[in-house]
């Protein structure tokens, strides 16, 4: 403690926080020490990190050491005894609502702040006596106390729904009509449904929703009546408040929109906003609450509670509002090895030398901040019964002999959602996602992130999942070959839907499908047309995929879902597994080109392939005004293929370019082309391709499929970026394609992700992960898995885990 602290001048200088700057006074940036720790967390007055001062850690010393910054605001928080809650009860309940408003923490807790200079004491820093006395410095730390959070700044941001009027809303016509019945009277135009109505604010139509989470009937009569009549605005009759709020769904966007003039369209059938009562919940609420019902089960078959776990790598991640699908990922990227080596071992060196001023902004920083949390069993322990000011060491003995289990509180991963989403239109929210797409993102990120930093690629984690996809195209009259290697992280496989019956409340059950008859569906040739170089016409090709190499580590995805209604609907088709959850793949392999094989010519592929289908009428008639053919060819693809009198001007004004006669190369502006048809790339990605490539494939053919899969294949190196195409084929940069063709292939479950829900918009996400003692595999498979469920860690029940692994949505097998 300092008694006269000679710099407390300085401090009058500093600014508070802008309300664009994070302020991390709840937790630690580079551990999950947080402002409940008995020494709580200091907050920098320079540029407000949050460090922890743990002895062993220190992050607030280190942050002072590297920064040079001088003063720090300790931050302690206390539950006010009002606020207590008994040992039975549950955590605070998940996000109920998509605009979140700063909780008043004043009423539930309050906070012991402490002014510190490290110029005093550079090892733990000085309690500087009287500086609440001083204004300047009483208003700084005013500043950083009302401040919103960094986390609570990030869940407001993603919480917040970007609602927005449309063409469609602002340019709304109104037919002349009268009013419609009262609330309680009206029903739908085609049945008698009473709730869940939709009053097209074109003519006054009243049609029934598509039924709705939370079991809201509903037959889709109101899009029934928009697919007859084209009136794209609805308004939903319930969720009308005084303020003039209401669902309103545009189905030409196929989005909820915001119409600024409301009250005015509801006028029109006797509907004043201003005595309107919400009675219904809202598609937001209703879908939200839908996320939270799903939950897996905690007992097991006798009803008993499954048994809470504890210790390193038994650590929990607390909900933080649906991200559920990222904490299934990230438990089981951090179950596998080459994770935990990469990140673990290295965490107090990275600590020292990272050069990131601001450990928030620093990815290697968040990544080791969650193996430390993850991995070091430092924050896996009971809830405590006081759930602040508790040694996070401690154990509650009532965990295991209260008939209630005692689960953990789970570390929050808000900082690392908030790096790993920023810029992304779906990550960066608070809404529900596919746990499949954000491996994908993540492991993009990640290798985004290494290049950057000039890491070499055999150190890189994510390299464990990459492999090679052989892909043969074969012309069905010529006989001839070309082969192309893709890389992979994952390997995506159909699941055949065949309907078995329905159970006693009208649901679907699906027959079984062996995983081994996926992977048969995916190596089995399909048949496409093609436009085949070499016979120079339109003939029926083969294409049949099979693994060039194969990775470390296996990520296969069920693809269960098909659009019902314009949604992703999810099917609980089960997947039966091969003994001992072991899978062999030596059969899969792709040899490459084999003796006796002819390969397609490649001249011919790269020469004319690329050229659209010019309009025969116009090139006609600017050939006959005696203009050679490739000037015309130029000169109908800058003006759209059509008018040939514009191309005439264009030739006129164009005759005395350099390159006229030269060869058309369309990849140079390819990348300004217009976007391909969403169903053409969906269908070229079903073939194995990525959608960078199956999108540039399309703009380089004018959207045409047939030719863009022959594009792909003249094309093997070109992974979609948009940037021009080099005229010299050696310049092109190498694909690197990972993995090993080494035999055996032989592969062990480790780890699957399970769904329960209806679509991949909402329901619930959980990692069941094999026990490592339990490692390869036992004489019974369905033993020695742990189910992370959020923040609860336990023993998986072995019934449950047998029925669960059929319904799995990604399966991570570890090649033995």
């Amino acid at each position: 403690m300092s008694a006269g602290c000679n710099h407390l001048s300085e401090v009058a200088q500093l600014q508070p926080p802008r309300l664009s700057q994070s302020v991390h006074r709840e937790e630690c940036t580079q551990c999950f020490d947080n402002q409940d720790h008995p020494l709580g967390i200091d907050v920098c007055l320079t540029c407000f990190n949050g460090g922890c001062l743990d002895k062993d850690r220190h992050h607030a010393r280190t942050h002072h050491q590297k920064s040079g910054h001088p003063f720090t605001l300790n931050v302690k928080r206390k539950l006010k005894p009002s606020a207590n809650r008994s040992d039975e009860d549950e955590p605070p309940a998940k996000m109920k609502k998509l605009a979140i408003v700063e909780d008043r923490e004043e009423e539930k807790y309050e906070f012991v702040t402490t002014l510190k200079c490290w110029k005093c004491d550079a090892q733990n820093g000085s309690e500087v006596v009287g500086a609440s006395s001083n204004s300047q410095v009483k208003g700084l730390i005013d500043g950083v106390m009302n401040s919103m959070s960094s986390a609570r700044q990030s869940e407001v941001k993603a919480w917040e729904e970007e609602i927005t009027a449309c063409e469609h809303t602002l340019t709304l016509e109104q037919w002349a009509t009268g009013h419609i019945q009262a609330s309680g009277l009206a029903h739908c135009a085609k049945c008698d449904l009473k709730e869940n109505l939709w009053l097209c604010l074109t003519c006054g139509n009243l049609g029934c929703g598509r039924e709705q989470f939370g079991g809201v009937g509903g037959n889709g009569h109101g899009l029934r009546h928009f697919e007859e009549s084209g009136h794209p605005v609805s308004v939903k009759l319930g969720t009308i408040t005084p303020e003039g709020g209401a669902d309103i769904y545009c189905y030409l966007c196929n989005d909820a929109r915001l119409d600024p003039e409301l009250a005015q369209h509801l006028s029109s059938f006797g509907i004043n906003v201003q005595t309107q009562t919400k009675t219904e919940k809202s598609m937001t609420e209703l879908q939200i609450e839908h996320n939270l019902k799903f939950d897996f089960s905690l007992t097991d078959e006798s009803g008993k509670a499954l048994e809470p776990v504890f210790g390193p790598g038994l650590t929990g991640l607390s909900n933080l509002g649906n991200s559920c699908y990222m904490a299934s990922v990230i438990q089981t990227l951090f179950s596998l090895a080459p994770f935990r080596q990469r990140y673990y071992p290295s965490v107090a060196d990275h600590w020292a030398i990272c050069q990131e001023p601001l450990p928030a902004v620093c990815i290697d920083c968040q990544l080791r901040k969650l193996a430390d949390g993850l991995l070091s069993g430092r924050y896996s322990h009971p809830r405590p019964t006081n759930p602040v000011n508790s040694d996070p060491k401690s154990t509650n003995p009532l965990a295991h002999d209260s008939p209630t289990p005692v689960f953990q509180e789970g570390v929050k991963p808000s900082g690392f959602k908030a790096l790993i989403g920023k810029g992304h239109e779906e990550f960066s929210t608070m809404r529900q996602q596919d746990s499949e797409e954000f491996f994908t993102h993540l492991i993009t990120v990640l290798r985004r992130h290494a290049k950057k930093m000039g890491a070499a690629v055999d150190g890189e984690p994510t390299e464990i999942f990459a492999f090679g996809m052989e892909q043969k195209l074969q012309c069905g009259q010529c006989g001839k070959v070309r082969y192309r290697v893709d890389a992979m992280d994952s390997v995506s496989v159909p699941v055949p839907a065949l309907e078995k019956g329905k159970d006693e409340e009208g649901r679907v059950i699906w027959e079984e499908v062996e995983l081994k008859e996926c992977l048969d569906t995916v190596a089995s040739p399909e048949a496409l047309e093609y436009t085949c170089p070499s016979c120079q016409k339109s003939v029926v090709a083969t294409k049949q995929s099979r693994f060039a190499t194969f990775p470390q580590v296996l990520v296969v995805h069920a693809k269960k879902f098909q659009l019902v209604n314009w949604v992703p609907s999810k099917l609980d088709i089960p997947i039966i597994l091969p003994s001992s959850d072991v899978l062999q793949l030596d059969k899969y392999i792709g040899r490459g080109l084999q003796p006796g094989e002819i390969e397609l010519p490649e001249e011919n592929a790269a020469a004319a392939p690329d050229l659209p289908q010019f309009n025969d009428a116009a090139m006609t008639q600017l050939e006959m005004m005696g203009f050679p053919v490739i000037r015309c060819q130029k000169a109908l693809l800058a003006t759209g293929n059509s008018d040939p009198e514009a191309a005439m001007d264009w030739l006129f004004a164009h005759m005395e370019d350099p390159d006229i006669d030269s060869p058309i190369q369309l990849g140079v502006s390819s990348a300004s082309g217009p976007e391909p048809a969403a169903e053409n790339v969906s269908m070229l990605a079903d073939m194995g391709f990525t959608a960078a490539q199956a999108r540039k494939a399309l703009r380089e053919t004018g959207d045409n499929t047939e030719r863009a899969v022959e594009w792909l294949f003249s094309h093997p190196d070109d992974m979609g970026e948009e940037t021009a195409l080099s005229t010299s084929e050696s310049s092109k940069p190498a694909v690197t394609i990972g993995g090993s063709a080494m035999l055996p292939a032989r592969y062990t479950l480790k780890a699957f992700i399970s769904h329960k829900g209806p679509s991949v918009h909402s329901g619930h996400y959980v990692a069941h992960i094999r026990a490592p003692a339990q490692e390869p595999s036992t004489a019974d498979p369905d033993e020695g898995w742990v189910l992370f469920n959020d923040e609860k860690v336990v023993k998986a029940d072995k019934e449950s885990v047998k029925e669960l692994k059929k319904l799995a949505y990604l399966y991570v097998f570890v090649k033995a």
